[in-house]
């Protein structure tokens, strides 16, 4: 395989992947773009290598710098804004589970602790309690497996793997 059908794939396969992660297909491709850059890029360069208008590109980079995937650079002699992605995979895995975590599984959270206070203490409440108390634990180990992953180093996470694996 040539070097652009392989990087296209990559773009595209990034892309589609993005969907399952919570962010919108060109904001993926944009960010794979920017991890197989070997030089920051302005927004002119995402437009062109994307084809995409400078609105999407100026509000999907903007997304990822709010997610810590991508920070901006400054290019000496150059006005324009510059960008590179954070290429460290295991920073990359744990900056978007802790996005997702904060958009996703804490008003979940919050959710259930309302929804398992409620008043009554007839058959149908009892259930309604019982479901969402135990999706309520269940969550909060998750929120707390999801904490620990995102504040942890590499190092202790590879051997933590690796034990239980064993």
């Amino acid at each position: 395989m040539q070097y652009d059908d392989a990087k296209d794939q990559f773009i595209q396969t990034w892309g589609n992947l993005a969907t399952q992660w919570g962010i919108n297909r060109t904001m993926a491709q944009i960010h794979a773009t920017m991890l197989l850059s070997t030089e920051a890029m302005s927004t002119d360069d995402v437009m062109e290598e994307l084809q995409i208008s400078r609105g999407n590109a100026n509000m999907n980079v903007r997304a990822l710098i709010d997610w810590g995937l991508v920070q901006k650079v400054y290019v000496k002699g150059d006005r324009k804004e510059f960008f590179v992605a954070i290429k460290d995979s295991f920073t990359v895995a744990r900056r978007i589970a802790k996005e997702r975590q904060r958009r996703e599984l804490v008003p979940v959270v919050g959710m259930l602790e309302e929804l398992s206070n409620i008043e009554g203490e007839g058959a149908k409440e009892k259930e309604l309690k019982k479901v969402t108390g135990d999706m309520l634990d269940l969550t909060r180990q998750v929120n707390q497996l999801l904490s620990r992953f995102g504040d942890a180093e590499p190092k202790w996470w590879q051997r933590k793997l690796l034990s239980f694996l064993k």
